[in-house]
């Protein structure tokens, strides 16, 4: 399954391990408010990622947040590689007129070689990219965040204000998976 921006019915908190923050919803209107709700949630996923691993060991790292799910460790794989994915959607978005985006298969990307490896590489790309990008992000202005590009997988036009709104759902969903896994387990 490939990954997607389809926003879900519900943002609800959920009983279900795929989704322990509820699933990914837009709301109707989006507001400034919002914008920079998202924006400090953007801001904030580094720091709150490293803090739900830390201290976590090889074997904690390799348990699965669910039953046929992925393991800690390819979570923060997957994050590092979906951020930079999507900060480059964002730059084509904003220097072209609705590029076409590549999609990516996210379960062939987890089970290669590097998303087995040390997760300290990952952690500081995602440092790295989101020290770099928040600046862009935080200048646009509300035309900007009209921009779109178009995703040939969902066969649709996306505006930059919705994957807003889902990579910093994103990175609270996939947190969610190793706190919620850490608290299950008692570490």
């Amino acid at each position: 399954m490939s990954e997607s921006i389809q926003p879900e019915n519900t943002a609800s908190k959920s009983s279900d391990l795929r989704y322990p923050i509820g699933r990914f919803a837009l709301p109707e209107t989006i507001t400034p408010q919002d914008i920079d709700r998202w924006l400090e949630q953007i801001a904030a996923l580094p720091a709150q990622l490293h803090g739900a691993v830390r201290n976590l060991t090889k074997v904690q790292l390799d348990t699965r947040y669910r039953p046929g799910g992925w393991t800690l460790r390819q979570v923060v794989h997957h994050v590092a590689d979906s951020h930079m994915n999507s900060f480059i959607r964002i730059k084509l978005a904003l220097t072209e007129d609705n590029p076409v985006i590549k999609p990516y298969d996210e379960n062939v990307w987890i089970n290669l070689l590097d998303s087995r490896g040390d997760i300290e590489p990952s952690l500081d790309m995602i440092t790295a990219l989101h020290a770099r990008g928040l600046p862009l992000l935080e200048s646009l202005d509300a035309s900007d965040w009209q921009r779109t590009f178009w995703h040939p997988e969902q066969e649709k036009t996306v505006l930059l204000e919705h994957t807003l709104a889902y990579y910093a759902w994103h990175g609270l969903h996939h947190t969610a998976h190793i706190t919620h896994t850490r608290q299950q387990h008692g570490w």
